[in-house]
């Protein structure tokens, strides 16, 4: 697995954890088409790297991420100006489902801003971590915009009636209100505190089997597509793969010894 060389992105595997650290501070770490890319260009490099257990996205500075780089997108008016937007924007919501479906545990840590599309990655992770001064809603339709992309995934993680009131009214929330909401699972006081439930969390994942979370995330993205016999088959074929394989017999064993799993011993 090679990771792709970033510019608005800051990459470091340790591990087996890769901390992708969104890395414009000047502009709050606002989305714009190169970061974009570089996000997708990551999430494809490790998606069969069974050896990187999570993704743990964060930002570089006081800000998470203030949303898309509206200026930098929009530009000039006109045809040509509007088929870039149309681009830039339909490409994040792919993004935004690839990250979504990724095979890996996906970890967001987010301080001061998560709006517009920062709040859309909140809401594609396994396990958010917030602090209680964070900003973060759906303010889109103030500067005369809709939410976009990032609709289904807020629908999704929160249901439709309040997805409805936040977009309707361009709300902007505090880490308790998202913590309330489920956007959030986990409340920090502040970055220190952040911190050290990250490492609870990535505990946590250390001591899951890499192939069962990646079957286990098949089997929860195939949950509104899938009709329930046909759901229930695959499911059935997931749990024999991981059971018969090396995975489970491991995980059979070494609960029968009274061990930690060869999975888990990794620091």
């Amino acid at each position: 697995m090679t990771l792709p060389q970033t510019r608005h992105l800051a990459l470091e595997l340790v591990d087996g954890m890769l901390y992708v650290t969104l890395d414009r501070p000047d502009v709050s770490n606002a989305l714009n088409g190169e970061m974009v890319e570089e996000l997708a260009a990551t999430v494809d490099a490790i998606h069969d790297d069974r050896s990187v257990r999570a993704l743990v996205l964060q930002g570089r500075g006081r800000h998470f991420c203030a949303g898309a780089d509206l200026k930098s997108i929009a530009g000039d008016t006109g045809a040509a100006a509007r088929s870039r937007v149309v681009a830039f924007n339909r490409r994040f919501g792919e993004v935004l489902a690839r990250i979504d479906s990724a095979p890996q545990a996906v970890v967001v840590v987010a301080q001061g801003a998560a709006l517009g599309g920062g709040f859309g990655l909140l809401c594609v992770s396994d396990i958010a971590i917030v602090t209680r001064d964070a900003k973060m809603g759906m303010p889109e339709t103030r500067l005369g915009l809709p939410a976009a992309q990032i609709l289904p995934f807020v629908v999704a993680r929160i249901g439709l009636t309040q997805a409805r009131r936040i977009a309707m009214c361009g709300l902007r929330f505090d880490g308790a209100e998202a913590h309330r909401l489920g956007v959030a699972h986990e409340l920090a006081d502040d970055a220190d505190d952040a911190a050290a439930r990250l490492n609870t969390v990535l505990a946590d994942i250390r001591a899951c089997a890499p192939g069962a979370n990646a079957a286990t995330k098949q089997i929860l993205a195939a949950l509104d597509t899938t009709p329930s016999g046909a759901l229930l088959d695959a499911a059935a074929e997931h749990f024999a793969d991981c059971l018969t394989g090396e995975e489970g017999r491991e995980g059979t064993r070494a609960f029968t010894e009274k061990r930690p799993p060869f999975w888990a011993d990794t620091p």
